[in-house]
């Protein structure tokens, strides 16, 4: 049976560190399913492994032809969603789907999978430690940073919908209870 494994947080709340390290958990059987989004890849990134870069008009044109499971508008014109064919891909193969998406996309999945997916909540430690990991990251401007800190303040509203809150305050620490969850949900 297909489960789905979910995982959101606020930018930079170290949720992307964790799912990489789950990843290579082969007891786990997960694969990851990758997002689609309507901006220009960062230094490092490459269309159709760590998203599936789009523009705007055509990340709309897929909403308009129902390719979407989710999606979501971020920002003015920058779309994040999940393509329905990733799921195709991924139950194809065998595996378990693991997703990296914003909250108000991880409720939506959770709504329509219920008890077949597992929703987790990656915490900052504090707003004030998440814009400093926002700096140290060093891909964003200052008025990004200010942006992506007051769109953390509306996203930690959504923590209490999710099945499990992980404070990431230790990484180590925040990958093993990330583990846990998961292998136990899978059992």
């Amino acid at each position: 049976m297909l489960k789905l494994i979910i995982f959101s947080a606020p930018s930079g709340a170290g949720k992307t560190t964790i799912v990489k390290e789950l990843l290579q958990k082969s007891e786990l059987k997960l694969r990851f399913s990758v997002s689609a989004a309507s901006r220009a890849p960062r230094a490092g990134e490459v269309d159709g492994r760590d998203y599936y870069f789009f523009s705007a008009n055509e990340f709309k044109e897929k909403i308009a032809n129902g390719e979407f499971l989710e999606w979501q508008e971020v920002y003015p014109n920058h779309f994040y969603g999940t393509l329905l064919s990733e799921l195709t891909r991924i139950e194809r193969d065998g595996y378990n789907i693991v997703f990296d998406v914003d909250v108000v996309g991880g409720v939506n999945i959770k709504k329509q999978f219920g008890n077949s997916a597992l929703a987790l909540f990656i915490m900052p430690p504090s707003l004030e430690e998440l814009e400093n990991r926002l700096k140290l990251r060093a891909t964003d401007s200052p008025e990004n940073i200010a942006k992506r800190v007051a769109k953390a303040r509306e996203e930690i509203e959504f923590a209490p919908h999710f099945d499990k809150i992980i404070v990431n305050d230790r990484l180590p620490e925040a990958i093993e209870e990330a583990f846990n969850a998961v292998k136990h949900f899978l059992e």
